[in-house]
């Protein structure tokens, strides 16, 4: 085999390789989220998901805005959850003001900060 088609061949092995390997902690991504309307206020469920390495790197907050920006409330992640992933935490007592019906989620790791996602989760009282 020519040393042109070696090299071509290992490209292609190292590339497959590359693209099957687990990715390393970047941004945190936001799985799902559930709202629910309670006598309090709502209730949060958020499915996160992010490659935690322990204390040093993890997923260590999540937000509700208004979709005009206002906060309206933040779940603190105290821990890493290295091995479990994803993992969901709630947050109760939300106080959502009269005519929004949408909120944003947003999620942040120790690292690099707010993730550029944006969950939009449309309100329903059920």
């Amino acid at each position: 085999m020519s040393v042109l088609k070696r090299a071509f061949c290992c490209s292609i092995v190292l590339a497959a390789a590359f693209a099957a390997a687990p990715a390393k902690a970047g941004d945190v991504d936001i799985v799902d989220a559930k709202a629910r309307k309670t006598a309090n206020g709502w209730s949060f469920s958020v499915t996160l998901e992010h490659g935690d390495t322990g204390w040093d790197h993890y997923a260590d907050l999540w937000q509700v805005y208004t979709p005009d920006g206002k906060l309206l409330g933040e779940r603190v992640l105290l821990h890493p959850h290295v091995q479990e992933q994803p993992f969901i935490r709630s947050l109760s007592g939300v106080v959502v003001p009269e005519g929004v019906n949408e909120v944003i989620i947003r999620a942040r790791d120790s690292v690099h900060g707010t993730s550029p996602q944006e969950y939009r989760l449309s309100l329903t009282a059920e």
